[in-house]
């Protein structure tokens, strides 16, 4: 376990000290022993959770989603909990309910599987928007709401869901205020040949249905206090001006291309909020520091982009007529805006 606070060692040098890349690259080999064929999903992963942000995450069943985040879970000693999202599930199931003691003539209140550090949130767009609302104060504010008290959730809580992108009866489609806050939505496909014939390789290969249960027995790398040890690190990392204007000519192209020379109008119905810049911005301090770096480049900003502005863009019919998704608009706009 690490036992220096890396960001304590950036405040007196000034630099990225050498054990904080060392030490992320080192988690990322723990995860991929227990993952394999998904490193730009690990990767991300770990973008997010050292920019402090939530994660949607797309994929047909099988690809180790919920596995990914598990083994992460465990190698940074963070409480986990997961919660199967269902057409009958109620906000209390998640966030906690008041139980009468006719004793004393009060009311207490139970906490709900939501006061936790890493929530899974799987096929959460099978719960109705009820349910899907209970997370929006929780994400958002680090609070949750039962009966007339309030409970504090921990600095490291940290919602990851899962959805099934081919299955839509019986879903209920996110609300676009919930898509918001979410820092990235990732799209996983499918491993490659060679990775997928090194998972007959996995000692516990023979007993598959079992094998999202356990993840590793080795001790966690980062404590809860490392881990916002690195929030701050990451926070440290420069973003020089021309970036920033990068990023927010970035953004902005979505809600007026026009502006920027852009002939997709048509094809958007709705652009990215501001909170899009933030999150692109935060992201790529992240993805620097995982590249062992203490500046962001333009190469940070556009391997993310796609991550963090896919899901708050809105296509128009005629898009969608033509085939074209969130990705492919956005891949114009990347092509168009001049790189600094």
């Amino acid at each position: 376990m690490v036992n220096d606070d890396p960001s304590r060692a950036i405040a007196s040098t000034g630099e990225i000290p050498a054990s904080a890349p060392e030490s992320l690259e080192r988690l990322i080999g723990r995860l991929e022993h227990l993952v394999v064929g998904q490193r730009t999903l690990l990767e991300r992963l770990i973008v997010a959770l050292l920019a402090g942000g939530h994660v949607l995450i797309e994929g047909v069943p099988g690809l180790a989603k919920t596995r990914a985040v598990r083994a992460l879970a465990n190698a940074l000693d963070l409480p986990f909990r997961r919660i199967q999202f269902t057409p009958d599930l109620l906000p209390a199931d998640l966030t906690g309910t008041q139980i009468y003691r006719p004793a004393t003539g009060t009311f207490d209140v139970r906490p709900g599987p939501i006061v936790t550090s890493v929530l899974l949130a799987d096929e959460i767009n099978r719960a109705p928007a009820k349910v899907q609302s209970a997370l929006l104060e929780a994400m958002q504010e680090g609070q949750i709401t039962v009966g007339d008290e309030t409970i504090v959730l921990p600095e490291t809580f940290w919602v990851l869901a899962t959805q099934n992108p081919i299955e839509h009866e019986g879903t209920y489609p996110l609300p676009e205020a919930q898509l918001d806050r979410f820092l990235m939505k990732l799209v996983v496909g499918y491993p490659d040949r060679d990775s997928e014939l090194a998972m007959l390789e996995l000692p516990d290969v023979a007993e598959a249905s079992h094998v999202e249960s356990r993840t590793s027995d080795e001790p966690a790398i980062f404590s809860p206090a490392q881990v916002l040890s690195f929030r701050k690190l990451t926070e440290s990392v420069r973003v020089a001006p021309a970036i920033k204007e990068y990023v927010v000519d970035l953004v902005r192209a979505t809600r007026d291309p026009t502006a920027y020379g852009l002939g997709i109008a048509p094809l958007l119905e709705l652009g990215a909020s501001p909170r899009a810049t933030i999150a692109l911005i935060r992201a790529a301090r992240a993805h620097a520091l995982l590249c062992r770096r203490d500046y962001v480049t333009p190469h940070d900003v556009k391997s993310l982009a796609r991550d963090i502005i896919r899901h708050r863009i809105l296509i128009s019919y005629e898009a969608d007529a033509e085939g074209l998704s969130a990705d492919d608009i956005l891949g114009r706009i990347l092509d168009h805006i001049p790189v600094p």
